[in-house]
């Protein structure tokens, strides 16, 4: 089945600074967006990429992945940004995975069993595991205690095969609520698999996050 990746770049990141997104923020050398798809570029499963990003930043994109097919522009939400992409995803792939661009430790082993996944199942969400307590709250106290074994994190990629995402998003808005493409797809009642993901792929969002992925990248060409 053919596979396009759509890559979701088109964020400000303001929390990190205010004149470059997060994304395009140099990490080990190189803008963290280069990382992320040098993991797609490498990736078998993976045909072809379609890159969403902030309307400013498309003209002034230099092209350097044979996979990027598409470069377009996002929305005013993280939702209505990969509505775009997926618009722009061409009518014979029948695989759909979607990730952030600010992940650029996602591995190719990560992709390529959330994609088998996805395949066999229809969706499928690469997920980690929740090492804290996690308290419920009810107005100023703790109410209860969640059973951390019964909980995982949302990462990126999550796989979908191409009818089913779109009739999600058909039903299912872009609104600010949507954070993710599952919360989407679990309101259509679908069952989504999950595939087991590393601790290692985090989100760059705050200035921490980008001392962390200092460290991962350095320990990595280690």
């Amino acid at each position: 089945m053919k596979t396009t990746a759509i890559i979701v770049a088109a964020g400000s990141g303001s929390r990190l600074d205010p004149e470059t997104p997060k994304q395009f923020l140099i990490l080990d050398g190189k803008p963290v967006l280069a990382h992320t798809l040098e993991r797609f570029q490498s990736a078998p499963s993976i045909d072809s990429i379609v890159l969403v990003l902030a309307a400013n930043r498309v003209s002034e994109f230099e092209q350097k992945f044979d996979k990027v097919i598409k470069i377009l522009a996002g929305g005013p939400t993280r939702a209505a940004s990969v509505l775009n992409g997926l618009n722009a995803v061409d009518s014979g792939s029948a695989i759909v995975a979607v990730h952030d661009g600010a992940r650029p430790f996602v591995s190719v082993d990560e992709i390529e069993r959330t994609v088998a996944s996805a395949k066999e199942t229809g969706a499928a969400c690469l997920v980690g595991s929740v090492t804290d307590t996690i308290k419920t709250i009810r107005g100023d106290e703790i109410s209860g205690t969640l059973d951390r074994d019964k909980l995982r994190r949302a990462l990126t990629p999550q796989v979908f095969r191409s009818e089913l995402l779109r009739r999600a998003f058909e039903l299912g808005g872009t609104g600010e609520a949507v954070t993710d493409e599952c919360y989407l797809v679990e309101k259509l009642g679908h069952p989504i698999a999950f595939v087991e993901g590393s601790s290692r792929n985090i989100k760059i969002t705050n200035p921490e996050d980008l001392v962390l992925a200092e460290a991962i990248a350095v320990g990595g060409r280690r």
